[in-house]
């Protein structure tokens, strides 16, 4: 399944705190809870050896956005990073920018190859939507260099991470943008790739100039489903529901982010698998955490888009935290938590 080994004495906490959701399978959990396992960690082991279920991530399939792991990239370089990736049972990584800080510079090839030599696959990157500066790189001003580093790397998605606020945030105002999306999903198809937006929360919020209109719906719609693809952060999906559940005259509009995949599997090639606890308090409905420690059903909803006909190895599923307490600890445990889940019998 996967080339993990290191123990993790915290994970049936984790099991536990979560109703003990898939349970590690015998194998994996011996390999990840190690001989110092407490009672908790035991008992997920003893569960997980009766194998109960299929794992709930699709074999080959788990990756990492880097911007978790910005400041070890900054500080130890790729090489060091890609190796604890490589321990911790990754399979891909996510870019979000290609150097590398105090360990020196680094050219596309050799990023490409340290990647490969650790057996992980360069599945996609994050480049900015548009800039005022004309040489700043971004799609807008720069497609044609972002394109090309992204086939040196040998990328199959390269996508933003900017919401299609460009214009503003009316109905006509995010067609113009959708029409810029669809140019650049052109040209990336034209190279072998699939164009993406990575969304935020706001990306759920309501057109300015007609509050009965979802935003979000408006790019889906004016978005070419063979040209522009999506990738949905889970945790700011679930942060858009909770703050736009309601349009701005109060009247109810609820929404299931889960439901926007399941219609449309095929737009949906990569997941960002982000947790959070439930906190009505806060202002975006949750607190981010590791993947695991928070409330966000993962078994449930990566079941459900993996259980569609055709579609358990469609998808890409990348775990990510955008200031986690320490990043390698961050993706140790939510490599373990993911390959922890079983589906339901």
């Amino acid at each position: 399944m996967s080339r993990m080994s290191q123990p993790d004495p915290e994970l049936g906490h984790r099991l536990s705190r979560r109703g003990m959701l898939g349970v590690a399978a015998g194998a994996t959990a011996a390999a990840l809870l190690g001989a110092a396992a407490t009672p908790a960690t035991a008992a997920a082991a003893e569960l997980g050896a009766a194998g109960r279920g299929r794992p709930v991530l699709p074999p080959g399939r788990l990756g990492i956005q880097l911007y978790s792991l910005r400041d070890k990239v900054s500080t130890l370089g790729f090489a060091p990073v890609f190796a604890e990736l490589e321990k911790y049972g990754y399979d891909e990584v996510e870019f979000a920018g290609y150097t590398q800080g105090s360990a020196g510079p680094i050219t596309l090839a050799q990023l490409r190859r340290l990647a490969r030599d650790h057996g992980l696959n360069p599945i996609g990157s994050h480049v900015g939507y548009y800039s005022d500066d004309p040489n700043a790189y971004t799609f807008a001003q720069n497609l044609t260099k972002v394109l090309d580093d992204a086939q040196a790397l040998g990328l199959k998605h390269i996508g933003t991470a900017s919401g299609p606020f460009r214009y503003g945030s009316t109905v006509d105002a995010w067609k113009r943008a959708a029409e810029e999306f669809n140019t650049y999903g052109a040209a990336a198809r034209a190279r072998g790739m699939k164009f993406y937006q990575h969304n935020h929360s706001e990306e759920f919020s309501f057109a300015t100039d007609n509050p009965k209109v979802r935003l979000y719906d408006v790019l889906l719609a004016e978005t070419d489903p063979d040209l522009v693809f999506l990738e949905m952060d889970i945790f700011w999906a679930y942060s858009g529901q909770f703050r736009f559940s309601k349009r701005p005259d109060g009247s109810p509009a609820p929404f299931e982010p889960l439901d926007y995949v399941l219609k449309q599997p095929h737009r949906y090639p990569l997941f960002h698998v982000k947790d959070g606890v439930s906190d009505p308090a806060d202002t975006y409905g949750y607190r981010m955490t590791d993947v695991g420690d928070g409330d966000i059903d993962y078994q449930r909803f990566i079941s459900a888009v993996t259980r569609l006909r055709g579609e358990r190895l469609a998808h890409h599923w990348q775990a990510e935290h955008d200031q986690p307490t320490e990043s390698f600890t961050f993706a140790r445990r939510s490599s373990a938590y993911l390959h922890s889940l079983r589906e339901k019998c």
